[in-house]
């Protein structure tokens, strides 16, 4: 059985206290917290071992490199992806979609192709695909979603028959509704029309079992510090045959083979894509959060998530005026809702003085706010260290808000 009281005590922060109030932490979706080991791994470097990577011949030089190639192997092994040098690290999931947008449109995009991203894409996997049309004249064409907040898969197919599908980016778990697309069917229905597939996993990598050479993706990006991990620290998956044919995203130190000052040519993958000094601590300390998360079997996080989302759904369901948003028959760990003359940001106020942390606002979900008719939600985030317990102080402290508002 899943221990959650035993999980609960690798994160010191769920001691600490908020306005007096004992936190209940409920913001996952936007950032998880961190376990001690992680903490410490980022300690130990900056205070033993710091040291610049990939270059120098010194000792804590060495020990940086192997630290943090050890986290790309780490990586490769948690994603399953065939090759090391297809483990691209990034700053996280918007700069890794940017870097596909940027270098893949470079090399493949032309004018009149056409790009689709679904209505409830974050606004990082939607914005620079617009950038990329604007340079390439492609044509972004819309996805959209049903009142249910799932794929409209009839349209979905519509779209790929144009024959002028060159990619297809989605996220594989919405920040905003928790719905949990089927992607592996999407990535099949995407290859049959000859077109790319981009997964957005930010969502995903803490709460799914993820193996790319079943899923077939062409790319996926995910962030650290939403798998309990540190911030400024991600990976971009890209198959190999992809990337080498792409040309590198940034100019700079490690990404290079020979420099001239007319004329340069590229290192091997990965480090043609990464360049610049890296988050090294950070890139190191991930290794720690992979760790951590494989600990545990991905079937029992899954289950305990799952049964957590329906005992908070069940219980806020009886609050009056409420409506979910978001009523996937597949979800995440995600309960986003609106209460009829209330405004989510006064509410998340009046739940933050009782200690509770939600999200409200659009979520950087802009298209899908509006098609489902609002500005802004409130939402509720779970993770594998939230309890039972915790959702029935939420409930309580809602109601009071409430009776204030």
């Amino acid at each position: 059985m899943f221990n959650v009281i035993e999980v609960r005590k690798h994160f010191p922060i769920l001691e600490r206290k908020v306005h007096g109030k004992q936190l209940v932490y409920f913001d996952n979706a936007a950032t998880t917290l961190k376990p001690q080991s992680v903490i410490d791994a980022l300690s130990l470097h900056y205070s033993q071992e710091s040291a610049n990577i990939h270059r120098g011949v010194h000792y804590l030089s060495e020990l940086g490199t192997q630290k943090y190639e050890a986290t790309r192997s780490a990586i490769q092994n948690f994603i399953k992806a065939r090759h090391l040098h297809e483990i691209l690290m990034t700053k996280g999931t918007t700069d890794a979609l940017n870097l596909v947008a940027f270098s893949y449109g470079q090399k493949f995009i032309k004018s009149g192709d056409v790009v689709l991203l679904s209505t409830m894409e974050h606004h990082s996997n939607i914005v620079p695909w617009q950038m990329m049309a604007e340079r390439h004249g492609a044509i972004i064409e819309e996805i959209p979603v049903t009142d249910e907040g799932e794929i409209n898969e009839e349209a979905f197919k519509k779209l790929l028959q144009s024959g002028k599908v060159k990619l297809v980016s989605m996220c594989w778990i919405s920040n905003s509704l928790g719905t949990i697309n089927p992607i592996k069917k999407y990535i099949e229905w995407a290859h049959a029309a000859g077109a790319h597939f981009v997964v957005d996993g930010a969502q995903a990598a803490a709460h799914c079992s993820i193996d790319v050479t079943d899923l077939d993706c062409d790319f996926l990006a995910f962030s650290g510090h939403k798998m309990f991990g540190p911030t400024g620290i991600g990976i971009l998956y890209g198959k190999e045959k992809l990337l080498e044919q792409m040309p590198p995203y940034q100019g700079g130190g490690d990404m290079i083979d020979k420099v001239t000052i007319k004329h340069t040519t590229y290192n091997d993958l990965p480090h043609k894509f990464e360049a610049g000094t890296p988050p090294i601590a950070q890139g190191i300390a991930l290794k720690a959060a992979v760790d951590f998360i494989l600990s545990y079997k991905m079937q029992e996080i899954e289950q305990y998530e799952h049964d957590l989302l329906n005992y908070a759904t069940a219980k806020i369901l009886d609050v009056p005026n409420l409506k979910i948003i978001g009523t996937a028959k597949n979800k995440s760990s995600v309960l986003a809702f609106s209460i009829q003359g209330v405004h989510p940001h006064d509410l998340g106020t009046l739940l933050d003085q009782q200690g509770v942390a939600i999200r409200t606002g659009h979520h950087c979900t802009q298209p899908l706010m509006e098609r489902f008719g609002v500005t802004a939600t409130s939402r509720a985030s779970f993770s594998i260290y939230n309890t039972k317990e915790e959702v029935d102080f939420f409930m309580n402290a809602l109601r009071k808000g409430l009776e204030i508002l």
